[in-house]
C-alpha cells in the first residue's frame, strides 16, 4: 500500500505555501491538490500516481462564477462540470462549453469533476495507465509503448517520436476555442497564461504536459466576453454515445454576417496531444463565404499536417467531416 499524508486548507495562499514547501522539503516528492478526484484517484489505484501528500483544496473560495467587468465570466476552479454545464450565462453566451462539458463522462462524475481538474485530465492512453508498459509520459526515458503497440484512439497531431497521447477532455478544447485565460497562483506571485499556451507539445518532454511549476495551483478560468453576432457549437464523435472519450470532436465559434464569415475560431479534439486549436482552418475561413466548400476547405487545412500511424489514420478523415459538419451546423444557427 502506497502511503501518503492528507491536510485540508481554506485559503489559496496557504494551499500553495504548503505545496510548495512540501515540494522542497521533501526534495521534488509529489504533492498533489485534490478536489472531486475522478482523475487522480484512478491513477493511484493504478499505481500511475504515488503522491506522497495530498492537499484537499475543496473549502478554497474558488467555487463561484462571476461576470468581469469586460463583460466575460470568471469561473473558480471548484466549479463542477455539471453546474458550469448549466449556468444560464454559459449556456446562452459559450454555448459549445456547455455542450462539450455534457458530452463528457456521466451526469455524477459531472457533478463531482472541478474546473481545474478537468483542465489538468491526463490522458487515457492505455500504456500510460499500465505500468508494468514503456510510457515516456509516465517514466521519462522509457519508450513509447503505444507507437508500435495499439494507437487507435490516441493522436494524430502534435506527435513527437516520445509520445502520441491524446489529451482527453472535451472542456479543454471549448476553452481553447474560447481564447479562455487560466490564472495561477504560484510561490512567485499570480499570473495568467492564455489557454492556448497553457498546454505543451510532448516534444522530448511529454512528462511535462503544461506549464504548471511545483506548488502551482489554478485558481480561475476566466472566458473574454462573447464576440457579438458569434454563435458557437460543439461536435463530438465517439464509439458509443456516452460515457466515451471523443475519437474526433470540434468546438466552433463563428461570426457570420451577409453570407461571409467574419470571425472564426476552430479547435479540434481527439486528435491531437493537446486542445488542438487550429490557425490554418481559421485562415481559410475567415473572409470566406460561408457555404459547404469552405467548410471542407477549413477541414482539409486543419489535418494537413497530420501524422497517424496505420491504427489511427482513420482519424484523418474521420476529423475532416467532424469539423465541416459543427461548421454547417454552427453556420445554420446564424
Amino acid at each position: 500500500m502506497q502511503t501518503f499524508t492528507f491536510q485540508r486548507v481554506d485559503d489559496p495562499a496557504q494551499a500553495v505555501r504548503l505545496a510548495s514547501a512540501s515540494t522542497s522539503a521533501q526534495q521534488g516528492a509529489s504533492v498533489r491538490f485534490i478536489a472531486g478526484g475522478t482523475t487522480l484517484t484512478d491513477l493511484m489505484k493504478l499505481g500511475v500516481e504515488q503522491p506522497g501528500q495530498l492537499i484537499d483544496i475543496n473549502h478554497l473560495p474558488l467555487a463561484d462564477i462571476r461576470a468581469t467587468p469586460e463583460g466575460g465570466l470568471e469561473i473558480g476552479a471548484l466549479v463542477r462540470n455539471s453546474d458550469l454545464a448549466q449556468h444560464e450565462q454559459v449556456k446562452r453566451d459559450y454555448p459549445v462549453l456547455s455542450e462539450a462539458l455534457l458530452s463528457g463522462a456521466s451526469g455524477q462524475l459531472r457533478n463531482m469533476a472541478s474546473t481545474a481538474g478537468n483542465l489538468l485530465q491526463r490522458t487515457r492512453c492505455m500504456y500510460f495507465r499500465d505500468n508494468l508498459s514503456a510510457c515516456n509520459k509516465r517514466e521519462p526515458g522509457s519508450g513509447c509503448a503505444a507507437i508500435e503497440g495499439i494507437h487507435r484512439s490516441l493522436a494524430i497531431l502534435g506527435t513527437s517520436q516520445h509520445c502520441i497521447a491524446s489529451n482527453p477532455s472535451d472542456m479543454n478544447v471549448a476553452l481553447v476555442a474560447l481564447d479562455a485565460q487560466i490564472r495561477i497562483l504560484g510561490a512567485a506571485g499570480e499570473r495568467t497564461v492564455p489557454a492556448t499556451e497553457f498546454f505543451l507539445l510532448p516534444g522530448t518532454t511529454p512528462e511535462r504536459e503544461n506549464v504548471l511549476q511545483p506548488g502551482d495551483l489554478v485558481t480561475h478560468v476566466v472566458l473574454p466576453a462573447p464576440v457579438s453576432g458569434a454563435h458557437s457549437g460543439y461536435l463530438k464523435l465517439r464509439d458509443r454515445a456516452s460515457y466515451e472519450f471523443a475519437l474526433a470532436s470540434a468546438a466552433v465559434v463563428l461570426h457570420i454576417e451577409a453570407g461571409q464569415v467574419l470571425d472564426a475560431r476552430v479547435a479540434l479534439g481527439g486528435v491531437g496531444t493537446r486542445p488542438w486549436r487550429s490557425a490554418e482552418a481559421e485562415h481559410a475561413l475567415i473572409g470566406a463565404t460561408a457555404n459547404e466548400a469552405t467548410w471542407q476547405a477549413a477541414a482539409s487545412a486543419a489535418l494537413a499536417h497530420a501524422q497517424p500511424l496505420p491504427g489511427n489514420a482513420f482519424k484523418v478523415e474521420l476529423a475532416k467531416r467532424c469539423l465541416a459538419h459543427a461548421l454547417a451546423t454552427v453556420a445554420k444557427s446564424a
